[in-house]
């Protein structure tokens, strides 16, 4: 398979992208389960974005900053504020039907936010996107959809025949595992998006989707990208608890429902957030989850309760009806009844490092989205900037594509002609999957377990409270299981659940080193060794691969 531009995801973030490159070229866009399954499809709150009189950009910007713990890159942040309402126009122009009120677009507010800036629809701001831009996907010309798709690794010069030319440090396209034939193949690419999401499965309760395992930042980590700031995973504070989860994602209780009225109180009814913050429930959601924990653990409880009824009924039901339904099917009248809660890991801050153009430091590679750091969010996410985030950055690579493509050619047949030979050369020119030797996996269990054990380590020792002594822990247990997983993946043939495996494991490796990097408590870094946040600190935590050769 050979493409113009490859895009690797179908959130908001690559499907948003694909739709401005196929003015420029071939696009092709894979996934790895149906090409809804993302993030972003979970995504109940909305859009932050300035567009009311009593806001400004200068409020968004301090917000996020303040929110942010001093390790905000200002200027990314300055990016996404003052491009927002252009990102916004655009979805509307697309077809997404935002939540009005009186004909005026309705604005919610948040935990961190200063002013009502949240644009959604109802309670399912993600799944209207998300089903938008598919809509929207589907009847653009030269975009192609592959689902089932697995990316296993990103091709580089290591993956050139021997003979052939290289050039330092590009990337080439990747391999990618056809799950319904069974088969992995090769796709060819001038330039390569990775919008892969996040690693909310590497913990035992997380909102995220069965898909987020952090395959691109693992994947980029092979490769020898830089990766920043994994220690910053933000918990939700409000995950629906459920005594049987079965690890399916815990259903997200939008932070909307506080912005809208509703209290956190212990499971004796009474409200606490006032011993914590004078936001008290609207507080940044790594002070709220902190406090959740210190309750949870003070009186032994396995979660607190959040009170609707301040909201009212009437209005409960117009503007949460997806929170009612699901909560009425699970037993609880949120009208009347408290619904239990607990932090559940939501969104990772850290990623592969891109400049403001979404550039990686791999020539022709690019990232956005949640796979990518940056440097809007530092040490904790302002709510509802990451929908936001995704669309500036996925539109930044599309102007510096679009600059690319103008500066190097002309659109004619000629050049196009040119064009196609040099993709064919490529592709003849980077060598095919090599499984000779392998076998099939005839023990899953091995792999079942794996997972189970990562995911009880990182939720036990690297939570929302760490130490040192813990981190140390999990580095070698993390550390024996992916020597082990990695002597299993060379002499095994691949599958989702072996290839899932190998991107949770490495995750969980980044996230631990990085927080042990930081000798400090900041945003969602909290240290019991290190309490208070230093006036001195590490700007990032960067990590790269040593191994990998380009």
């Amino acid at each position: 398979m050979k493409t113009d531009f490859l895009i690797i995801g179908s959130g908001i973030a690559g499907l948003s992208l694909a739709i401005k490159l196929s003015e420029l070229g071939s696009v092709v866009i894979i996934t790895k389960k149906h090409k809804a399954d993302s993030n972003t499809n979970y995504a109940q709150g909305g859009v932050a974005a300035v567009l009311s009189d009593n806001d400004s950009y200068e409020l968004h910007i301090n917000d996020t900053l303040e929110c942010g713990a001093g390790l905000c890159n200002k200027k990314a942040v300055e990016k996404i504020v003052t491009e927002g309402p252009q990102r916004v126009k655009e979805l509307i122009d697309f077809g997404v039907k935002f939540s009005t009120n009186n004909g005026e677009i309705e604005l919610a507010k948040e935990g961190g936010h200063s002013r009502n800036r949240i644009i959604h629809a109802k309670d399912l701001t993600g799944k209207e996107i998300e089903s938008t831009l598919l809509k929207k996907i589907s009847v653009t010309e030269n975009i192609k959809t592959y689902e089932f798709y697995f990316a296993i690794d990103l091709l580089t010069g290591k993956n050139l025949r021997k003979g052939t030319a290289k050039k330092k440090n590009r990337c080439y396209g990747v391999y990618a595992y056809n799950v319904e034939l069974k088969k992995v193949e090769k796709i060819v690419s001038n330039y390569t998006v990775l919008a892969t999401g996040g690693a909310g499965q590497v913990y035992l309760h997380t909102t995220n989707p069965q898909i987020a395992t952090a395959d691109g930042i693992a994947m980029g980590y092979r490769a020898g990208c830089k990766i920043s700031n994994m220690e910053f995973i933000q918990f939700h504070p409000t995950g629906l608890y459920e005594k049987e989860n079965n690890g399916s994602p815990v259903f997200l209780i939008s932070e909307a429902v506080r912005g809208a009225g509703a209290e956190l109180k212990t499971k004796q009814g009474k409200p606490f957030m006032q011993k914590y913050d004078k936001r008290l429930s609207l507080a940044p959601r790594d002070i709220v989850a902190r406090a959740i924990d210190a309750e949870m653990k003070k009186y032994g409880d396995p979660f607190v309760y959040l009170d609707l009824k301040p909201i009212g009924a009437k209005k409960i039901k117009n503007e949460f009806p997806n929170i009612y339904k699901v909560c009425l099917e699970k037993g609880i009248d949120i009208t009347k009844e408290m619904i239990p809660v607990v932090p559940a890991a939501h969104y990772s801050c850290g990623g592969i490092q891109t400049s403001l153009k979404g550039r990686t430091n791999i020539k022709n590679l690019y990232a956005c989205g949640e796979v990518a750091s940056t440097g809007v969010h530092g040490a904790n996410r302002l709510a509802s900037n990451s929908l936001l985030e995704a669309m500036v950055f996925s539109n930044s690579i599309y102007l510096d594509l679009k600059e690319k493509y103008s500066s190097e050619t002309q659109v004619n047949a000629a050049v196009k002609k040119e064009k196609s030979k040099k993709l064919n050369d490529l592709e003849n020119s980077i060598m095919d999957w090599n499984d000779k030797g392998t076998e099939n996996a005839e023990e899953q269990i091995l792999i079942s377990h794996n997972v189970k054990e990562i995911k009880t380590i990182m939720s036990d020792y690297v939570g929302i409270v760490r130490n040192t002594l813990r981190l140390q822990r999990a580095l070698r247990r993390i550390d024996l299981i992916r020597d082990e997983i990695e002597s299993f993946y060379k002499k095994t043939k691949v599958n989702v659940e072996l290839l899932e495996l190998r991107n949770l494991a490495t995750a969980a490796m980044l996230i631990v080193r990085s927080a042990l990097k930081r000798k400090e408590s900041r945003g969602l870094h909290y240290m019991l060794d290190f309490k208070d946040t230093n006036k001195k600190y590490l700007k990032d935590t960067i990590l790269t691969n040593k191994q990998a050769t380009h």
